[in-house]
């Protein structure tokens, strides 16, 4: 059996060293490679695992032995899977191993730009001291009124921490939830988006990208938040209108934000769509690393490897993901 691995730059070694005690031939491929090469890479493997490498058509049609790809992580955007499915190669994802971990790294991005870490941390590493002036003023979570965009289970762990933990008021936007569920984990479900903008002193993003929130938080939704609300993302760049963002920060009209996702990565400090940001006090740029914890990654490779063992030995393969795209699989697939 042979596989292979993109993005080795996201080290997994519980992934690789498990494959390769199967009697696996593993090839780790980097970040970024051209797509003509990864078709001559996988014209003969069984099987295939991604984080952030396209899977495109072509990629799947140039693979005749494929017998199952495996996003070790969540978004499946990246994969073409109505290809797959023409092939019958199921694919799956690991969509349970960071829900709480995301939801810490929303709620720290957060509590950080709150409290004015990154202008505080900063100002003391350069001058060696700062007083409590106006300037320094920070801000508490407790009485607060924190907005959920998105309300599925890191939405509803970022309002307990924020809410049972802090005391802070959670309001929830997201048609897909209902309002008993939202009670249930301390959210009041709001029906209008721009209407719980307006209300918000803290924004947070937890809702999946497809063509419906594409673009979500745009022009119209930033310039309804009032002027000393914070924005936090942590789910997909392209849910929010990136060179709206830019402006609304450069001009004043929101007081920061905190992200951890981008439409184009990695990062750069020059061409790219974010560059403007870095170096400002009240922004953190985060590298998309708000998973990356040690319990996290051991469960990420224990359900992976639990994956590619289940495809390797030619069993179904469990698909835990509620997403309509990997729902809509009929071959090789178990559903749990």
């Amino acid at each position: 059996m042979k596989a292979v691995r993109t993005d080795r730059e996201l080290e997994c070694p519980g992934i690789d060293a498990g494959l390769r005690a199967r009697g696996v031939e593993l090839a780790t491929l980097p970040d970024g490679i051209p797509e003509d090469d990864l078709i001559k890479a996988v014209a003969d493997t069984d099987l295939l695992l991604m984080c952030y490498t396209p899977i495109t058509a072509r990629v799947i049609d140039a693979a005749p032995k494929l017998k199952g790809i495996v996003k070790y992580g969540v978004g499946v955007d990246a994969i073409d899977i109505p290809a797959a499915i023409r092939r019958g190669i199921p694919v799956v994802n690991v969509p349970e191993y960071a829900e709480e971990t995301v939801a810490e790294g929303a709620f720290a991005l957060m509590i950080a730009l709150a409290k004015r870490l990154p202008a505080i941390t900063a100002a003391v590493s350069r001058d060696g001291w700062v007083w409590p002036t106006q300037h320094w003023l920070g801000r508490d979570i407790s009485g607060a009124t924190l907005g959920l965009v998105g309300c599925g289970k890191i939405g509803r762990s970022m309002a307990r921490m924020a809410g049972q933990g802090f005391r802070a008021r959670i309001l929830g936007f997201d048609p897909g939830v209902d309002a008993a569920t939202m009670h249930a984990a301390g959210i009041e479900k709001a029906d209008d988006l721009h209407t719980m903008l307006r209300t918000c002193d803290f924004v947070s993003i937890h809702c999946v990208l497809n063509d419906k929130t594409r673009g979500l938080i745009g022009k119209a939704e930033l310039a309804c938040m009032k002027t000393s609300a914070v924005i936090i993302n942590v789910s997909r760049g392209a849910l929010i209108d990136e060179a709206a963002l830019v402006e609304a920060i450069l001009a004043g009209r929101i007081a920061g934000a905190g992200l951890d996702v981008y439409s184009v990565e990695p990062l750069a400090k020059s061409g790219h769509p974010m560059s403007a940001l870095f170096g400002r006090d009240n922004v953190i740029l985060f590298p998309h690393l708000t998973f990356f914890t040690a319990e996290a990654m051991r469960r990420l490779e224990e359900d992976t490897l639990a994956r590619c063992f289940e495809i390797l030995d030619g069993r179904p393969v469990t698909v835990r993901s509620f997403d309509p795209r990997l729902r809509a699989q009929t071959a090789g697939i178990l559903f749990s």
